[in-house]
């Protein structure tokens, strides 16, 4: 994508030479106008979690995003999110701060650090758990995304990065897809990008979404923040659809993500954990869900 630096002291976009009279110029095209914010929201929040983004509202036009949640709380030595299944998704955690323990039915389990992300492609069914460890504030995002059909019944798979695998390219972290030059190690479908952008007092703070991606949000969880005419706080802005440049602008220091994608052109199919594209797709998920949660159930691992 195009790097957010801007052009320095004695460069040109044109050399003197290159240039032509106006007569002999070839015709360029329009820059695309600015963006604006569609729609807003706050949220519905239940206990601890914030539900942004659900398929039934605003995850049918931020597609393939289709959920969103933002949680934050002190942890009560309980469990949060015991054993659970999902098919034709990917999940996505951004761990802000805290740690948490994990495991899921591909094998894998540990813990994460505050700065670590969960990326869990449930594909064709899968089940997998996560809990707050120890008493520091556990603060995050889940996204889900939807997969396309070539994937949405393709065998799990997952992945749990530490803070120091998270690339960096100054004030924003490359979660998903492509920033600056440097690329999420995190194996997700093409024609998707999230990064987390942490900005000081009065910083200002430029995001150009790769080429296609029409579908852009950003959600604001620490300080207030200016963009396309419009103040965050503690928000969801859905952006118009566009391949023009976002400018941020900080009030106070101010933490968020900003997510754009290539839009998901299929329908979307829901289940009880499960989103596919069609019917015959979210029969065999749930059949497969089915499966290993009897697996789960007969070794005590799930209710």
């Amino acid at each position: 994508m195009t790097s957010d630096r801007s052009i320095s002291d004695g460069e040109s976009l044109h050399a003197p030479s290159a240039r032509k009279p106006r007569s002999a110029r070839q015709p360029t095209s329009e820059p695309e106008a600015a963006r604006q914010v569609v729609a807003r929201t706050s949220g519905r929040t239940h206990g601890p979690v914030t539900r942004l983004v659900s398929p039934g509202d605003i995850g049918e036009s931020i597609k393939p995003f289709v959920f969103l949640d933002h949680f934050e709380f002190t942890p009560a030595g309980r469990p949060m999110f015991p054993m659970h299944p999902h098919s034709g998704i990917a999940t996505l955690t951004v761990l802000l701060s805290g740690n948490m323990r994990y495991e899921d039915t591909t094998g894998a389990s540990g813990e994460l650090a505050a700065g670590s992300l969960e990326w869990l492609q449930a594909g064709n069914g899968v089940w997998h758990d996560a809990s707050p460890v120890g008493t520091e504030r556990f603060h995050g995002y889940q996204v889900w995304v939807a997969l396309p059909p070539a994937l949405e019944n393709a065998e799990p798979r997952s992945q749990y990065l530490p803070p120091a695998e998270v690339p960096r390219s100054g004030a924003a972290r490359v979660v998903l897809g492509n920033h600056d030059g440097l690329a999420s190690p995190v194996a997700a479908p093409e024609g998707l990008s999230l990064l987390h952008v942490h900005l000081s007092s009065g910083q200002r703070w430029r995001y150009t979404p790769p080429t296609g991606h029409l579908v852009a949000w950003a959600h604001v969880n620490r300080g207030s923040l200016s963009v396309a005419g419009t103040r965050l706080r503690n928000e969801l802005a859905v952006f118009n659809e566009s391949n023009a440049p976002l400018d941020f602008a900080a009030e106070g220091e101010t933490d968020f993500i900003v997510a754009s994608a290539v839009k998901h052109p299929h329908d979307l199919v829901l289940g009880h954990y499960s989103v596919h594209t069609r019917a015959s797709a979210l029969e065999r998920g749930e059949a497969e869900i089915a499966r290993i949660g009897q697996t789960l159930r007969t070794s005590r691992r799930a209710p």
